[in-house]
């Protein structure tokens, strides 16, 4: 099996910094993606790829590099969807592990969100940010490298 790479659409992730930590840990290589809009700097073991501001540019790239056995960090239901397609493991930046069977629902929970919006109704958007989120994260994605690990 080809060296897993953790992959992440880097635009909005709030736990970039729990990743790397995380990755270095278990040695595993880093691949950050995100638009020029957002600074991102490379540092050991991480790989910084900018691509253009346009609406799926970092998606379309992600898309394009994963394979399976990759780690992917995604809010996007969408991008989920297609790297879970390409054998992918994929994680919400809160530790959510997005699965064949659940990734149906979700797509369909968004497109009942977003019909509810274009009708003029109000939706809450995702609660802040806590130290106990990003904890919880960090030991979502320690127990997948771990998994991967055994599996060597």
């Amino acid at each position: 099996m080809n060296r897993s790479t953790i992959v992440v659409d880097g635009d909005a992730c709030p736990v970039k910094r729990e990743i790397i930590d995380t990755a270095r840990h278990f040695n595993v290589p880093v691949l950050m993606v995100a638009s020029y809009d957002h600074r991102l700097e490379p540092e050991a073991g991480v790989e910084v790829v900018q691509v253009d501001r346009s609406d799926q540019s970092v998606d379309l790239y992600i898309s394009n590099r994963v394979k399976r056995g990759d780690i992917v960090i995604t809010q996007d239901f969408g991008l989920a969807t297609i790297t879970l397609a390409k054998g992918a493991v994929v994680l919400s930046n809160r530790g959510q592990r997005y699965e064949d069977s659940t990734i149906d629902f979700l797509m369909e929970r968004r497109h009942e969100l977003a019909k509810q919006r274009r009708g003029g109704g109000r939706t809450k958007g995702p609660r802040a940010m806590t130290d106990e989120d990003r904890r919880r994260f960090q030991q979502k994605l320690t127990k997948v490298l771990q998994e991967f690990a055994g599996d060597r």
